[in-house]
Formats: C-alpha cells, sequence, structure tokens
C-alpha cells in the first residue's frame, strides 16, 4: 500500500505543478478530472489504513 499511496502522491504532485503553469482550460479541466480521481483513491487508501483488509 506504501507504494501505491507514494505514486498517487507523487502523480498528485505533478499534476499541481503542470496546473501552477497555467495550462489551457482543455488541459486544466482534464488535470482537475485526474486529481478528483486520485484524491478519491488517497481517500479510499485512508479508510482502509495500514494492514487492514476489508475483505473477509
Amino acid at each position: 500500500m506504501t507504494t501505491t499511496l507514494a505514486k498517487l502522491l507523487v502523480q498528485k504532485q505533478q499534476l499541481i505543478e503542470r496546473l501552477e503553469k497555467n495550462p489551457g482550460p482543455e488541459e486544466c479541466e482534464e488535470i482537475e478530472r485526474l486529481l478528483e480521481q486520485i484524491n478519491a483513491a488517497l481517500d479510499s487508501l485512508c479508510e482502509v489504513g495500514p494492514g487492514i483488509s476489508k475483505r473477509a
């Protein structure tokens, strides 16, 4: 899970850096959409927590 978390955080940082470069409207929308997906995945990981599986 740590690897997944690290990858998501790196991707998020890269997208934020792209946003800071003032992309065009279409690219900005795409970046924001990707950020929403990453945030949802991060939230999911936080809900599960370390070493805890939702599978029974």
